[in-house]
């Protein structure tokens, strides 16, 4: 009986005392094996119990060095509790350790965003990007990204791409006005992009407020 795959689908139906179960009698029958350290620590991360959390995917990485996953819910954790800085150097040891996908990509390179060092954090976006080309909340930060460097000319088709997949977006449409306004001299696409942000989202009162900005300015 594979206890692992047990305790998943329980973890996945949100029965967390059934996935815990399975998990430990995983750790039991397999002490050497470290995915079980690993689906307990993300079923204590879901559960907000941080620090027994930390000590799973800890002694999985101990069992393992080079047990991708554990890096990877580890660094999770760190990003969590705004320990920026460690999270960076778990994804990345996740990403050589063999981890697939976008995400760890995009999450080193939120990481190093949110540690405000955008330029380190611009090729690991780039690259989830290019891994992802579909997922629209990565096209959309690495095209907030782009503006952030004022880099335009590769922000816009990428800002562009967001609204082709997902018009109403609100965000896309807020940095898509944001920089026909500081970068072009378009002044009716930034007018409309920012309200259409403000539109979508009544709410959203720096479109609004730009918005009227630009209009006063060129009226």
């Amino acid at each position: 009986m594979n206890y692992n795959e047990i305790g998943i689908k329980a973890f996945q139906e949100k029965r967390y005392e059934d996935a815990a179960k399975a998990f430990t009698e995983a750790i039991e029958n397999n002490p050497d094996d470290a995915i079980g350290y690993v689906n307990f620590g993300n079923l204590l991360a879901a559960m907000d119990d941080i620090e027994r959390a930390e000590r799973f995917f800890q002694k999985a990485i101990t069992i393992d060095v080079n047990c991708a996953t554990a890096y990877y819910g580890l660094a999770n954790l760190y990003y969590d509790s705004e320990r920026y800085i460690e999270a960076a150097k778990l994804y990345q040891q996740s990403i050589d350790h063999g981890i697939e996908g976008a995400d760890a990509y995009y999450m080193l390179g939120k990481s190093f965003e949110r540690d405000e060092k955008p330029k380190l954090a611009l090729p690991y976006l780039q690259r989830a990007a290019e891994l992802a080309p579909e997922d629209i909340q990565i096209r959309l930060s690495y095209g907030i990204l782009l503006c952030t460097l004022e880099m335009f000319d590769i922000a816009k088709p990428e800002l562009e791409s967001v609204l082709v997949q997902e018009p109403k977006n609100a965000d896309a449409h807020y940095n898509l006005g944001v920089l026909y306004a500081v970068s072009t001299e378009d002044t009716e696409k930034a007018l409309h992009h920012l309200k259409e942000a403000y539109t979508l989202e009544p709410n959203f009162t720096q479109a609004k407020y730009i918005h009227d900005m630009v209009s006063q300015r060129f009226n």
